[in-house]
């Protein structure tokens, strides 16, 4: 099985060497990186092209933010998976895609577990995402994947189809809604962690984002699942967030009394 990797991009030099050495150092041999590059000023196109360009697919083109950019991505992979690898994180070790492959060949849908860094050189944690099954009511208790561990076979991307333009932070939030929720695709759990996230992502950044990312699916929830103006997962949701949190505590300190 092909797994295909999205690397959306604009200006990262800073951190997509990272991003890129992580995917050339898997032992998983099936495997292509598309880097979808927004018209970058700064040295990233120079580093992408530094790396040998038989498993990289590159285009660079000015584009209307990352979820059109990885619109791009999903016109232009040819594996027979896909997931996507932000231009600040990395996987985290040289099994990932070996797991996520074993993952697919039980389901349609594979996610497991994510750790939030503070860089990539010292590789500390600041917050754990431990993937869990999918309760009875699924996205409407606050449940969700994260999407940087979320593959997918080609068939599920294809019945899904593109990310909604119109949500800017929580598109990603919404395409997964749509694939498990609508659509009834078989999941798994590969209960290891599959990609270190840099903190600081587009619906991390801030209070604003976190908010706003918060609103843009409960408008996704309302246009699917026919929620009210109010739901249970507003609430719920970022409450399953303060788990992650006090599990790091306690890895840090001992039992929380």
């Amino acid at each position: 099985m092909k797994v295909s990797v999205l690397t959306v991009c604009r200006n990262s030099a800073a951190t997509i060497k990272h991003t890129i050495d992580s995917f050339f150092a898997q032992n998983y041999a099936e495997k292509e990186l598309v880097v979808v590059d927004g018209g970058s000023s700064d040295e990233t196109l120079a580093i992408v092209r530094s790396y040998p360009q038989d498993e990289i697919r590159l285009i660079s083109e000015p584009d209307s933010g990352m979820y059109d950019a990885l619109n791009k991505g999903l016109r232009l992979y040819t594996g027979d998976a896909v997931g996507v690898l932000n231009s600040d994180d990395c996987f985290h070790d040289l099994t990932a895609l070996g797991r996520i492959s074993e993952g697919l060949e039980q389901a349609d849908i594979v996610h497991g577990d994510l750790d939030f860094v503070e860089d990539h050189v010292s590789k500390r944690v600041v917050r754990r995402w431990r993937a869990a099954p999918k309760p009875a009511k699924g996205f409407r208790t606050g449940w969700m994947p994260a999407h940087p561990t979320f593959y997918v076979r080609r068939k599920v991307a294809e019945t899904v189809g593109t990310f909604d333009l119109r949500l800017k932070v929580a598109s990603d939030y919404d395409w997964m809604l749509r694939a498990v929720e609508l659509h009834g695709f078989k999941a798994v759990i590969t209960n290891h962690v599959l990609v270190d996230m840099m903190v600081g992502g587009a619906s991390t950044r801030s209070l604003g984002s976190y908010i706003g990312h918060n609103f843009e699916a409960l408008q996704s929830r309302r246009q699917w699942l026919r929620s009210g103006p109010i739901d249970y997962a507003l609430v719920a949701k970022p409450v399953r967030k303060l788990g992650q949190f006090l599990s790091k505590a306690q890895r840090n300190s001992g039992p929380l009394v």
